[in-house]
C-alpha cells in the first residue's frame, strides 16, 4: 500500500476506483473479498503489506496524493445509461472506452444530455454526492407547451413530489418553452417530475453545468481530462465533506 495508516477496507477498495464504499461493503458481505487470502469481516482494516483482492484478483492501493487518479467531464448523449454494469446495451463505460476503470458521479436519465463527470476517486465520489454540500447543477429545458409566469414562480418556490417539497432553486425562462434552472439536490428524476406535477412534459433536458465545470464546447459523446485548475477547485469545494453518501448507489 502506498499510505502508511491502516485504512478501513471498504474505503481502500473505493479509492481504486472498483465501486463506491456501499458496493465494497456488499462485496465483503457476499465473501467476494479476502485480505491475506482470509475471508475480512466488515469494519476490517488494511495496512502495508497486507493483499487485498476480490473476486481472486489483487487490488492495489493506490498514491496517496492522488496522482493517479482519474477525472473528466463527458457530454453523456441521449440513449446512453450512466451504468458500470457492462451486459447493458449502452452503457456509460463502453461508450466512453476509457483505459482506466472509472464510474460517474451520480447520473443522468438515458432520454437526457449532457455534463457528467467520471473519476476513478471513490472518496471524492462520496463527497459531491452528499446532499448537504448543495453543490449546483445547471440544465437547458425545453417542455411541450409555452411556459407561464405561474409556472415558473411554481418550479422556483418548489415542488411536491417524492414525499416532499423540491428546494427553492433558480429558473429563467428562455424562449417560448425553453428555461434554464439551477438545482442544488438531485431527486430521481427531479425536473421530469416537477414538470409534470404542473401539467408539462419535458421533451429535452440538457445539464450544462456542475459546481464550475462548464460543458462548453464538448460536442455529445466527447470527453475531457479536468485541468489542473479545475480539480484544485473541486477538491476545495468537497474538502469538508467526510462523510459518504449512505442513501445514494452510484450504479442505477
Amino acid at each position: 500500500m502506498s499510505d502508511q495508516a491502516p485504512k478501513r477496507l471498504n474505503k481502500y477498495i473505493s479509492d481504486t476506483g472498483l465501486c463506491s464504499r456501499r458496493e465494497a461493503d456488499k462485496l465483503i458481505e457476499q465473501n467476494r473479498v479476502t485480505v491475506n487470502n482470509q475471508p475480512p469481516e466488515l469494519g476490517t482494516k488494511v495496512g502495508p503489506g497486507d493483499t487485498v483482492k476480490v473476486d481472486g484478483k489483487v487490488v492495489g492501493a493506490v498514491a496517496s496524493d492522488k496522482s493517479d487518479r482519474v477525472y473528466i467531464v463527458y457530454n453523456k448523449p441521449i440513449g446512453i445509461t450512466c451504468t458500470t454494469e457492462r451486459h447493458v446495451k449502452g452503457n456509460i463505460i463502453d461508450a466512453i472506452g476509457h483505459k482506466e476503470r472509472i464510474f460517474p458521479v451520480g447520473r443522468l436519465d438515458k432520454p437526457s444530455e449532457g455534463l457528467i463527470i467520471l473519476t476513478s476517486d471513490g472518496d471524492i465520489v462520496n463527497k459531491i454526492l452528499r446532499a448537504e454540500n448543495a453543490h449546483d447543477k445547471e440544465y437547458e429545458v425545453t417542455v411541450n407547451q409555452p411556459i407561464s409566469e405561474r409556472f415558473v414562480k411554481r418550479m422556483a418556490r418548489g415542488v411536491p413530489i417524492l414525499g416532499t417539497v423540491t428546494k427553492p432553486c433558480v429558473v429563467k425562462p428562455t424562449g417560448k418553452n425553453k428555461f434554464t434552472i439551477i438545482l442544488t439536490q438531485g431527486l430521481n428524476r427531479q425536473i421530469r417530475r416537477m414538470c409534470e406535477f404542473l401539467g408539462y412534459e419535458v421533451t429535452k433536458l440538457k445539464r450544462t453545468r456542475i459546481m464550475h465545470l462548464e460543458l462548453g464546447a464538448l460536442k455529445p459523446g466527447q470527453w475531457r481530462n479536468l485541468t489542473d485548475r479545475e480539480l484544485k477547485i473541486m477538491q476545495n469545494a468537497v474538502r469538508s465533506s467526510t462523510k459518504t453518501a449512505e442513501k445514494v448507489e452510484l450504479r442505477k
